[in-house]
């Protein structure tokens, strides 16, 4: 995060106060503090979260790898690539933001984080992807430039090449 804002980025761990969270979304409330630890140790997702006041969650977001099927890309994009089956992909799996820390740009810059966290991975990825849950949070992401597939209006992913040239 920038200097200057109120949020600290860390990776998620025990003594982060997790029960409090409440976003707008009781999926995401109930992932996080029922399920998160369970992935994170299992190694099938990682956890991000931004801290306010020490270790109060101001919102979090999950990262997991992933692929994309090469014949599911737009032609202009899958016609650079290698002919496999799926290029590889970085997976954002939740992004969410507490109720008390909305209107505040911190949906945006988790998702920087994410973006610049996977680009700079020293394992391979074509591209970060989102399963967008409605129509307001897909909005959100072709806001940041996302792309949608062609036949999944809710799926949309963003090529990593793009976020190293930035």
């Amino acid at each position: 995060m920038s200097a200057g804002t109120p949020f600290l980025l860390a990776p998620l761990d025990a003594e982060h106060a997790r029960t409090a969270f409440r976003s707008s979304s009781e999926l995401l409330n109930r992932y996080l503090r029922e399920q998160v630890t369970q992935d994170v140790r299992r190694r099938v997702a990682a956890c991000f979260v931004a801290l306010a006041d020490g270790q109060r969650i101001a919102g979090y977001y999950t990262l997991a790898s992933a692929s994309l099927l090469l014949a599911d890309l737009p032609a202009s994009m899958s016609k650079k690539l290698p002919r496999y089956p799926t290029v590889p992909a970085v997976r954002m799996g939740r992004l969410a933001v507490d109720q008390a820390s909305q209107g505040q740009g911190l949906g945006g810059a988790l998702l920087a984080d994410a973006l610049d966290r996977a680009a700079r991975a020293e394992i391979a990825a074509f591209a970060l992807m989102v399963d967008a849950k409605d129509e307001r949070a897909a909005a959100f992401y072709r806001h940041h430039g996302f792309i949608a597939l062609p036949d999944s209006p809710f799926t949309l992913f963003l090529p990593l090449a793009t976020v190293r040239r930035s």
